[in-house]
């Protein structure tokens, strides 16, 4: 019995530390300290005038390309979702298998991911019904739908419809090579900044008062005049970015391409965790140039992504390659981490956080130039030779080894690069 009453006063003691750390408070009574830690603060957003129970919402993708499988996500917690890209009736949607393929590194699987994917079979006629059918199911959840056209009337015919199905808002994209108006054939509608602003107008025009999302590549020279340009069309927010062509790999015995279809390959779109930082860059350069709603997509794959996204200017943030690796349920991870987080850094709406980071976003120049160096805790230290020869071959050569393999820093050779401190597997080191 007594070391039942230890046991119960060390947890008390634990539940108050805690309540310290998260609220800067010191709750005696151990029920109200309890309740107390387990209130989350409010996830709720508001995005283009439209209220989101939390910031996260599934990409257009296939997870989104089934109504049940969406019908399922909302019930697991997800706050909206973009169906899969649509189009007008008649278009020949032609899909290749198998469309996926991977990028391994270190062991980890999909550290980036390939598609040939390309937009939904399911043309306007199923989607407009689909539409209709979230929103009568689950009023609360914003059902985003996303089209694409090949021309005017395509631009214009779809807006109308999906509206008049009850979307709430509407997505376009302009980030896969469907051709770009008569300009540069081949390329993205969104490379072209004359032919994205025109028929953003065209999408704007036909939606009405339905909030309009532009969604953007990163592959262009200038993202900054992109933004611009769909700024002054009148659209409502853009959606940055999309995936990245790529080439995922080559068999090197039967020279193969991935994925291999038949002894033919393409390129791919990639995604997941390996374009992130491209990713960053793209939403940092928009928001901290243009007054417009991002939303951030292309390689979150948890809650600590999505608030460096938010960080940078996103408002609310897409996932899709997460989903698709490790399900639906990711959802659970993605608000309770990041409530614990909003209630450990004393914010009280997501909102606090969008753009927090920018200030510190300098050019080189504006750099501060101060005397850095590492410092290595030999305590914690496991010889593993990497800073070693990572200085040695990769540094300045700054870094030696004693006669027991225990690394000592010249400190005149160090010029703090951080190299050595990027790869130590058990971060044993500083640069101070």
């Amino acid at each position: 019995m007594a070391k039942l009453t230890q046991m119960i006063s060390k947890k008390k003691e634990f539940v108050v530390d805690i309540d310290k750390e998260i609220y800067g408070k010191g709750l005696t009574d151990r029920k109200h300290a309890n309740y107390e830690i387990y209130k989350k603060p409010s996830l709720e957003v508001t995005f283009c005038g439209k209220k989101f129970e939390n910031p996260f919402i599934l990409a257009a993708a296939p997870p989104t390309d089934d109504l049940d499988m969406v019908r399922r996500a909302f019930k697991m917690g997800w706050a909206g979702a973009v169906l899969k890209t649509t189009s007008i009736e008649g278009t020949k949607v032609d899909l290749a298998y198998p469309m996926m393929t991977g990028l391994e590194y270190n062991g980890q699987k999909l550290f980036g991911m390939g598609n040939i994917d390309l937009i939904s079979e399911h043309h306007i006629d199923v989607v407009e019904k689909r539409v209709a059918a979230l929103k009568k199911e689950f009023p609360k959840k914003i059902v985003i739908a996303s089209m694409m056209g090949s021309k005017q009337s395509d631009w214009q015919t779809l807006p109308q419809r999906l509206t008049e199905a009850g979307a709430d808002m509407i997505e376009c994209s302009f980030s896969c090579p469907q051709g770009s108006m008569g300009e540069d054939p081949g390329k993205m509608l969104a490379q072209s900044i004359p032919a994205s602003e025109k028929t953003a107008r065209w999408v704007k025009e036909s939606a009405g008062k339905t909030p309009v999302i532009i969604k953007i590549t990163p592959q262009v020279t200038d993202i900054v005049a992109v933004a611009q340009a769909l700024k002054h069309a009148g659209v409502d927010a853009i959606a940055a970015s999309n995936s990245i062509p790529a080439l995922m790999g080559v068999d090197i015995e039967t020279f193969v391409p991935y994925p291999n279809l038949g002894g033919k390959s393409t390129y791919s779109g990639y995604t997941g965790p390996a374009i992130k930082p491209i990713t960053l860059r793209t939403i940092a350069e928009i928001k901290r140039n243009v007054d417009i709603p991002i939303s951030g997509t292309g390689g979150a794959m948890n809650w600590r992504d999505a608030v460096e996204f938010m960080a940078v200017g996103a408002n609310i943030v897409q996932f899709c390659t997460a989903v698709m690796h490790y399900g639906f349920r990711i959802i659970d991870d993605l608000t309770s981490g990041f409530a614990n987080y909003m209630a450990k850094m004393k914010f009280t709406s997501p909102e606090q956080i969008v753009g927090k980071a920018l200030k510190n976003i300098v050019t080189h120049d504006e750099l501060p130039r101060r005397k850095v160096r590492s410092k290595i805790d030999i305590e914690k230290c496991i010889r593993c030779d990497l800073c070693f020869v990572a200085c040695r071959d990769g540094g300045h050569f700054a870094i030696e080894l004693d006669e027991d393999r225990t690394p000592i820093v010249n400190e005149d050779r160090c010029v703090g690069c951080a190299l050595c401190q990027r790869l130590c597997p058990i971060d044993c080191i500083e640069v101070k």
